[in-house]
């Protein structure tokens, strides 16, 4: 029996204030956003020492969920949680990506306390 190994990272709650909305009032303010992204990684890139230059660079996908967050207003969140899922795809060697992307003051006719999209991808077999 062949077992495949992995290497999960999981980011919580990376937080930033970025112009997103459907209307031009919503973009005027910047709002509270959140993002969780799961990066499955191969297991060769499990750290062998306990140093943390050995480690995969979760800052660097931190930052990069906040950079694209703040590079240009959104009118939707899956046109944001796309772009950060297919950099994550093009900058990590990461084997499957799943970004989740919350706001909150949701501008619904009903009382919504948050709105949450959820992309994923995997890589295909070459």
């Amino acid at each position: 029996m062949s077992t495949e190994r992995t290497y999960r990272i999981e980011l919580r709650g990376v937080r930033f204030r970025a112009r997103f909305g459907a209307s031009r009032s919503e973009r005027d303010l910047p709002q509270d956003v959140s993002v969780d992204v799961d990066l499955t990684l191969p297991y060769a890139m499990m750290p062998e020492s306990d140093h943390v230059s050995d480690v995969f660079d979760y800052d660097r996908v931190a930052r990069l969920v906040v950079e694209e967050g703040v590079a240009r207003e959104h009118r939707l969140l899956e046109t944001y949680a796309r772009l950060v899922l297919e950099r994550l795809l093009d900058e990590t060697p990461a084997l499957d990506v799943r970004v989740a992307v919350a706001k909150q003051r949701v501008p619904t006719t009903y009382s919504v306390d948050a709105v949450t999209v959820v992309l994923s991808a995997a890589r295909r077999p070459v």
